[in-house]
């Protein structure tokens, strides 16, 4: 039995290098004519090319082309947003300036005071889902930048109830319209010690304005005479803000340090719904988004 395996595995060893040349010269082979075969192709594809000269003169013209005319640049966002050589007034400039790293304090000796995060972590108030901020606001800051060629400087626009509390703790201060961004402290560049200039402007806004400048609700002013106010300029009011002056030793706290007055506007009452503008404590601390 033993022999009879020997000689059958010595019959296979003898036979396979013939099988293995056997294999190559027939892949051998048939790439030859795969090769033959593209070879052949390619001389019938270049004996039956025609080859053409391609010939045109100078006054041929197969697309008529328009004379190319001077198109103004478009305006980035960013220069859309200029008011001469200021930047023009948005909501954004209202945003809360609170900040983590300002130092804490304690106040009655029992309790202590953090401030807020910043706008990096919260919105400003909401309307129909957006943020804003009232256009009044808006619109007499754009006005006064304009007639005064000078950048309004935005002390204190949005605070959330925390950062509210931080700047100013007093008990006058909880129901502030800076939390429903309805109120603005500003003072402006190269008038910080001339506010009474800048508080005219505000009123001659109203008397060049189309809306308002036939209406006397809005283009004449009172004075608010009360000791509330807790400054000693009488502020005066018309049906939409009330403005008041804070000198340099009045109304100052965390957002107000400068050395110099400050104006305060509060808006009263929203021109187009004539719905008085107020705070509450549901638009105060549950009308913003907290990232």
């Amino acid at each position: 039995m033993n022999n009879i395996l020997r000689n059958s595995c010595f019959s296979i060893c003898k036979k396979l290098p013939s099988f293995f040349i056997i294999a190559f010269l027939l892949i051998f082979i048939g790439g030859c004519r795969g090769g033959l075969k593209e070879t052949e192709y390619q001389k019938n594809r270049e004996a039956n090319a025609v080859r053409e000269k391609i010939f045109r003169l100078d006054k041929d013209h197969f697309i008529s082309i328009n004379m190319p005319m001077a198109v103004a640049l478009d305006s980035y966002p960013w220069e859309k947003e200029v008011q001469g050589t200021y930047s023009l007034i948005t909501k954004e400039f209202f945003r809360c300036k609170g900040h983590s790293n300002n130092p804490s304090f304690l106040i009655d000796s029992k309790e202590r005071l953090f401030d807020c995060s910043g706008s990096s972590r919260h919105s400003l108030p909401l309307k129909d889902g957006q943020e804003f901020i009232h256009s009044p606001l808006i619109d007499l800051l754009n006005y006064l930048q304009k007639k005064l060629n000078s950048k309004v400087v935005i002390t204190c626009g949005h605070r959330c109830p925390q950062h509210n509390r931080y700047s100013d703790p007093s008990e006058s201060n909880r129901t502030s319209k800076h939390m429903v961004g309805g109120e603005v402290d500003f003072y402006v560049v190269g008038f910080e010690k001339k506010p009474e200039i800048v508080v005219d402007l505000l009123k001659q806004y109203y008397l060049e304005n189309e809306e308002t400048q036939n209406d006397p609700h809005y283009i004449l002013f009172k004075r608010y005479e009360k000791a509330d106010a807790h400054v000693s300029t009488p502020p005066w009011y018309n049906a939409e803000v009330y403005i008041k002056i804070c000198q340099e030793n009045e109304g100052r706290d965390f957002d107000n340090k400068h050395p110099y007055p400050y104006i305060n506007i509060q808006v009263r009452q929203d021109r187009k719904s004539h719905e008085k503008v107020t705070y509450t404590w549901q638009q105060a601390f549950y009308n913003y988004l907290r990232y």
